[in-house]
């Protein structure tokens, strides 16, 4: 979930880094789905809307972590969740 404001730099820049990310370390991105902006049901850091995307990807270990640090330190990234999909 992405601060609003970002949306006209920050969003494409970031989900094109993630998929850099993930490719360098021979992972695969299946799905990018964007779902735009969405009314949080409380205020984050004084934003009450975000803006949502579901990247959907396979990888090693590492590069997760790596993705996840990436997200971590980007200021415009206001929450993140990872989930492991059954195969």
């Amino acid at each position: 979930m992405l601060n609003p404001p970002s949306k006209k730099a920050g969003s494409p820049r970031l989900l094109d880094r993630l998929s850099k990310t993930v490719e360098k370390g021979k992972g695969k991105v299946a799905q990018v789905d964007d779902w735009g902006k969405r009314k949080l049901a409380y205020e984050i850091a004084g934003q009450s809307e975000g803006l949502y995307s579901v990247v959907t990807f396979t990888s090693e270990p590492e590069t997760l972590a790596e993705v996840e640090r990436v997200l971590r330190i980007t200021d415009d990234v206001m929450r993140f969740q990872t989930v492991r999909l059954k195969d």
